[in-house]
């Protein structure tokens, strides 16, 4: 869910076009579209080659580009891109060292000012070298699905494998897409930086790259459900436990994860879990509020039913979207015997916390050992952000609330 774009306004494309001297426009430029609800980071790139100008615009905070460009004019100044296919054009003028010009989709027209150059992104969470401590990079295999899964085990500060006293280890899972071992967003690496704080306060981590994505090899894709990629992540835990180096072995799902968390909770596959951002309410009623958030937040009518969420063509054309919406978790999160963290922010436009949160809160079964929390102002990547749309996710410099860090480590230590 994390990757459902929710504003498409813009893809991206490419051309190429024969200059003489558009020297002063060759180079990158970037802009901010402002849309009302939310901004949009534009960048042009122009590059010369063999007396071409290959000309690409991309919308970096949709993670969107190559859609080929119907047409281009260019001048020592000016400039003019259209692409018929999504009704989008994008025409301005260089002034005072900028390009001012208008972007104009639908019958829709925006200011678009693009400033030379490119944007620096921080991340200052992302984790750097040298680390203190141990990683092991490892394969596991889902015979049934033929599917090889490549990640990296990382064991925690002073881990000695001699000692009597064993770790606890968790396995992270992703969110929908095919998503690398990190859940790698915008320069984010939140599975990354949630294992380093792990292996900082004595627990052991595995992440893997999805099935067919990175390092691992095999298993469908096209046909393939969350029913598929819990035998992935099942066969992830066996290992864990094949290995016999840890006292629990856990699960920290994210988003689908959460819901591949209950899944294999109510088949009693993992010791504990941490949900995050995990559904809590059927498919199509996820959907639904999904879609009803976003027109409130422009002002628009709010009546989007799920009749009208199973009538989308992708939900119709796609194997992994029919099942989706037809999934109601509740059972399986009502058998869920072993300890469970399930948290969210109440700024999630994906998985609506007031909805799915609440739902877990009252279905999970009554233990000492089970914890729900909601955290304000936080989106569903769990970042502090000022709206909790999509679009910020790229904008935003941290990476995951150090709270939630410190509140999963704790949870988790208290299990011992």
């Amino acid at each position: 869910m994390k990757k459902q774009t929710i504003i498409t306004i813009l893809l991206a494309f490419v051309v190429s076009l024969t200059v003489e001297a558009q020297v002063d426009l060759i180079g990158s430029w970037t802009g901010k579209l402002d849309l009302g609800i939310t901004k949009l980071t534009i960048v042009l790139h122009l590059k010369e080659a063999n007396g071409n100008v290959n000309v690409t615009m991309d919308s970096p905070d949709q993670s969107v580009n190559g859609i080929p460009c119907m047409k281009m004019f260019m001048s020592y100044d000016s400039l003019v891109v259209s692409v018929r296919s999504i009704g989008a054009a994008y025409g301005g003028r260089l002034k005072d060292g900028k390009i001012v010009g208008t972007f104009k989709q639908m019958g829709k027209s925006f200011p678009l000012v693009l400033t030379k150059g490119v944007e620096e992104l921080k991340r200052p969470q992302n984790p750097q070298p040298p680390f203190p401590y141990e990683t092991e990079e490892v394969t596991f295999r889902n015979e049934q699905d033929n599917a090889t899964l490549a990640g990296t085990l990382m064991w925690p500060v002073g881990y000695n494998p001699k000692s009597k006293k064993k770790p606890l280890v968790v396995l992270f899972i992703s969110g929908s897409g095919q998503e690398d071992r990190n859940e790698e967003i915008y320069d984010h690496k939140p599975f990354l930086v949630i294992a380093d704080y792990l292996a900082r306060h004595g627990i052991a981590s595995l992440r893997y790259d999805d099935r067919a994505t990175g390092a691992s090899k095999g298993g469908d894709l096209r046909n393939a459900t969350s029913e598929d990629f819990a035998r992935d992540a099942a066969a992830g835990l066996e290992y864990l436990r094949s290995r016999k180096a840890f006292s629990k072995v856990g699960i920290i799902g994210h988003s689908e994860g959460g819901l591949i968390g209950f899944l294999l909770g109510a088949q009693g596959k993992t010791d504990f879990l941490v949900s995050l951002a995990g559904p809590g309410v059927k498919g199509d009623t996820i959907m639904a509020y999904q879609q009803n958030r976003m027109l409130a937040d422009m002002g628009k009518p709010d009546t989007v039913t799920t009749e009208q969420i199973s009538k989308i063509p992708q939900v119709q054309r796609i194997r992994w979207y029919q099942w989706f919406v037809d999934y109601d978790p509740s059972a399986n999160i009502a058998v869920t015997r072993c300890p469970v963290f399930a948290l969210n922010g109440d700024s999630d436009w994906q998985v609506i916390s007031s909805l799915n949160l609440t739902a877990i809160e009252r279905l999970l079964p009554k233990s000492k050992n089970n914890l729900t929390k909601e955290y304000p102002g936080l989106n569903h990547l769990f970042q502090h952000s000022a709206t909790g749309q999509p679009g910020e996710y790229r904008q935003i410099e941290e990476t995951i609330s150090p709270e939630v860090l410190s509140d999963i480590a704790n949870w988790i230590n208290s299990l011992k």
